[in-house]
């Protein structure tokens, strides 16, 4: 069509279809350039290896290289503040976890992203359940009678975690919610030294993840009394869930999933769904996955955007109660 407005000819239909072809022209050939997943920490460790596991595999289904950037620092906010600010493009992803998605934006001040907001889920990849493990020589053989003695004597018991805001606290709090008792809690600065002093008999108990603590209960040094999950851990088959040993509906661990700037069009963040949902049922990834003692999950962005709104008011609550406590 032509438009003349004020003596100029204006091809307006022609102008549109221009901008239209360009548009699904553009959502053709995505992606057109490699892909940057920033994660929120150093390398090694389980969210390392679940963003590389994930990512090479995607590379080869997108026909682009996902190159896995470690931004660490201020326990995640670093690499999350960088991945919220990114061009939303569909280009720059984030792994992001309870820590980044939960924790630290109810306990910080001056946080510079909005975990609400900022960012546009894509999937949920994994869940990594915790073991709660006592010193072989503890008196405690199962949950039940840890619990039955911690409920006689409050403040009794000595629990370790790699950290406050840690997902070890995390577990030990909801532990203690559910179950009704108090313990004492001891934060280390990091997993390698809490496990240290466990196996010393320096305190009496410590939610661990299955992989750190695998070796020293098949090394018959520590007691692995019961695991997170919803189900038991491959990896622990003979070990029950707390939901099973008088705790239902107990649930808690680490989780990994991929989010995006938000304002990423739509059918990008469809197809990185579909091609991580692909990735996570290649046996090679699967098997990556479950060394690290994570299980698998997917589901679409809605699933993911659910989980992430469920897991923030878990820890909201455990707050509010002032059984959270991170410095």
């Amino acid at each position: 069509m032509l438009i003349k407005v004020h003596g100029i000819k204006l091809y307006v239909v022609s102008l549109l279809l221009l901008g239209i072809t360009s548009f699904s022209a553009y959502a053709d050939v995505y992606p057109s350039k490699s892909i940057r997943l920033i994660v929120p920490f150093a390398p090694g460790g389980g969210n390392d290896t679940v963003a590389r596991a994930v990512a090479q595999q995607m590379s080869q289904s997108l026909g682009q290289v996902v190159v896995v950037d470690n931004k660490p620092g201020a326990g995640g906010v670093l690499g999350a503040d960088l991945a919220s600010k990114a061009q939303p493009d569909g280009y720059t992803l984030f792994l992001g976890g309870v820590g980044s998605l939960a924790v630290n934006p109810q306990v910080l001040s001056k946080i510079p992203y909005d975990a609400q907001k900022d960012f546009s889920p894509i999937i949920l990849l994994a869940t990594a359940p915790s073991v709660l493990a006592v010193n072989v020589g503890s008196p405690f053989k199962s949950i039940q009678e840890l619990t039955a003695f911690a409920k006689q004597n409050p403040h009794k018991l000595n629990y370790a975690s790699n950290g406050n805001g840690s997902s070890a606290q995390i577990a030990t709090v909801i532990y203690e919610s559910m179950a009704g008792v108090d313990l004492v809690h001891i934060p280390y600065k990091g997993l390698a030294p809490a496990l240290s002093d466990l196996l010393a008999g320096q305190f009496q108990l410590m939610f661990s993840s299955t992989v750190a603590i695998l070796p020293h209960i098949q090394a018959g040094k520590l007691r692995a009394l019961a695991v997170t999950s919803a189900k038991r851990s491959p990896l622990l088959p003979n070990t029950p869930t707390l939901s099973e040993s008088g705790l239902a509906g107990y649930e808690a661990g680490s989780w990994y999933g991929l989010l995006a700037p938000v304002g990423t069009p739509n059918d990008v963040i469809a197809r990185l769904n579909q091609e991580a949902g692909k990735a996570l049922s290649q046996p090679k990834v699967k098997e990556s996955l479950v060394t690290e003692g994570a299980e698998v999950v997917g589901g679409s962005p809605q699933d993911f955007a659910r989980y992430i709104r469920i897991e923030y008011a878990r820890i909201g609550k455990l707050l509010k109660e002032g059984r959270l406590q991170v410095n």
